[in-house]
């Protein structure tokens, strides 16, 4: 008993490990004002245990860590992949140039601070990576660290010495990095007097909300159509609307691309919020109808939500089915990751989405058919995309990536080579005919055990020598880290409001995914409400992540 308690076998590291993680995320329940900094408290209670002698042996911390923030970061990859590239459009081009500077400008406050204090850069990208809540941050500056000094010829133990020290910076800096920008937000919300329900109205009046389904319900009523195919009078929206049913003579059908519009006609349409006045235009002013009117006086056309689950439905395009040609049924929109999207013809579907049709029963149960629906085969597990993704995440971490000026060559490492790969993974994979679907559940079960492992290796790691830093001058950390975190999100903040006219959502998505700061992203959006917060936050997050993870690993290369 004693060796499963103070040893450093197998045993006594898995009961270790299970306790401290434990005891953080029960921690991590604990709440002030609503505030929380979540599984962060596994770091502290795995600095507490190894400060009182409960270690584990060092090969084993190794691996925890870095396999721990292998399956963090390439879950987060598969999940912002699909999005990535798409965030670069241009409502979001603006937003990940902000959160650019926004890197930019920690960098450049953490090397003003190295250079005024004296303090070695290697322990300021550790409060840097606290002061951003970036903790793959921290675990590519580590790791770098480790590689960089076993080329240099140095000893594994300064190496490990060094490293502890970031931890250790890490774990004092890190709460008022969550703090510091809630402050900031609600400092602004003061200061620029902003009015919630007015920027929300603002927001609708843009078409800045989610891109989610919209019904209409829409009376044929403009003179320039009666008489026309409906293919010729969608010609130039025809992508952004889908005409469901039509109602003729109290008569309900499905269109056609060459059914003919007549006056008095009674359109079913699903679009999204951007299109309504378009629509509005082409067709005529909405009518007081509901979904449930259409159903009542509608005997044989019936609505359903069938699952792909299929993996062959991975990569084609909805046009690419011919469901309404082949089976006289209508898609009306694609239900993914649960936001509603309308069923475009170049929209590509992959496993795991939900089609929702209308049409006879029984042709609708072909095309139940046709993608599957078998929802319980998506709750089984595709691991071989997520191990073989892993594999080459690792590869190509590992890649020289050199720079001018810089005498080692930079390599994405543990972090970024799964990260990028997995982001690239999520986006081309349907494309490739690749399946990289997993449920919610099972995206943030990988994603929490990762978390809690790095987290708990880390502060494991670095528990022994933590006071003694901390008595030392350790400190001062708090003051570097408040700073690293308060000017550059400042002065992000001003610029967005004041020069880039920017909307109080659009900000705290920008400064909450710029920062990488989830726990201040669950603050705004309960506080302030809507959760267009949380599109902005998707829209920069993956570029910022990754430069977070780079700049991190530039700094210990400039520091050696």
């Amino acid at each position: 008993m004693k060796e499963l308690i103070f040893g450093t076998g197998i045993a006594h590291s898995i009961l270790l490990f299970s306790f401290v993680i434990g005891g953080g995320l029960l921690l991590g329940k604990w709440k002030i004002k609503g505030i929380s900094i979540g599984s962060t408290w596994i770091l502290f209670v795995g600095i507490l245990m190894s400060h009182f002698g409960f270690l584990s042996h060092p090969v084993v911390l190794a691996f925890m860590k870095d396999f721990g923030l292998i399956l963090f970061v390439f879950s987060i990859g598969l999940q912002v992949g699909p999005g990535f590239f798409h965030s670069f459009r241009a409502g979001g081009v603006k937003l990940n140039v902000l959160a650019l500077v926004l890197v930019l400008l920690s960098v450049l406050v953490t090397w003003l601070i190295h250079l005024v204090t004296g303090e070695d850069l290697q322990t300021m990208t550790g409060v840097m990576s606290a002061a951003v809540t970036n903790t793959p941050g921290l675990g590519a500056a580590q790791q770098t660290v480790m590689d960089a000094y076993a080329a240099e010829g140095l000893s594994a133990e300064s190496a490990a010495e060094t490293s502890s020290r970031m931890a250790s910076a890490y774990a004092v800096a890190y709460p008022f990095g969550v703090l510091g920008v809630i402050f900031l937000l609600m400092l602004a919300k003061r200061l620029f007097r902003i009015d919630l329900e007015k920027e929300q109205q603002a927001l609708k009046v843009s078409g800045g909300e989610v891109e989610s389904a919209r019904r209409m319900h829409c009376e044929v009523e403009n003179p320039a159509i009666f008489g026309k195919a409906l293919r010729d009078v969608v010609l130039d929206l025809g992508d952004q609307f889908v005409v469901s049913r039509i109602m003729r003579d109290g008569v309900i059908s499905i269109p056609g691309p060459d059914t003919v519009l007549r006056q008095g006609d009674r359109l079913l349409i699903v679009t999204t919020p951007r299109n309504v006045d378009a629509i509005r235009i082409i067709f005529g002013e909405e009518v007081p109808m509901h979904v449930s009117d259409w159903q009542k006086m509608d005997d044989v056309m019936v609505t359903r939500r069938l699952a792909i689950t299929k993996s062959s439905m991975t990569g084609k395009r909805l046009r690419e089915l011919n469901i309404r040609k082949a089976y006289g049924v209508t898609v009306t929109r694609v239900l993914r990751a649960g936001i509603e999207l309308v069923a475009r013809a170049d929209l590509i579907l992959q496993m795991g989405d939900t089609i929702q049709v209308v049409g006879p029963k029984s042709n609708i149960q072909d095309v139940a058919r046709l993608v599957g629906n078998e929802p319980e085969t998506l709750s089984h597990p595709n691991l071989v995309p997520i191990f073989f993704g892993i594999v080459l995440g690792v590869i190509f971490g590992f890649l020289p990536i050199r720079f001018p000026g810089i005498p080692q060559p930079v390599r994405l490492g543990l972090a970024g080579g799964p990260l990028m790969v997995a982001i690239l993974l999520g986006h081309f994979g349907p494309q490739l005919k690749i399946t990289t679907y997993t449920t919610l559940s099972a995206n943030m079960m990988i994603r929490e055990i990762g978390i809690s492992f790095f987290m708990a290796a880390v502060g494991l790691g670095a528990g022994q020598g933590f006071v003694s830093s901390l008595v030392g001058g350790g400190y001062w950390w708090i003051l570097y880290g408040a700073l690293i975190t308060l000017i550059p999100v400042a002065l992000i903040i001003v610029i967005a409001r004041v020069l880039c006219k920017l909307n109080f959502y659009q900000i705290c998505g920008l400064v909450t995914g710029g920062t990488t700061n989830a726990p201040v992203l669950s603050f705004a959006q309960s506080a302030y409400g809507t959760d267009y917060t949380s599109v902005n936050y998707a829209t920069v997050y993956p570029l910022t992540m990754f430069l977070r993870v780079l700049v991190a690993q530039l700094l210990i290369l400039i520091a050696l």
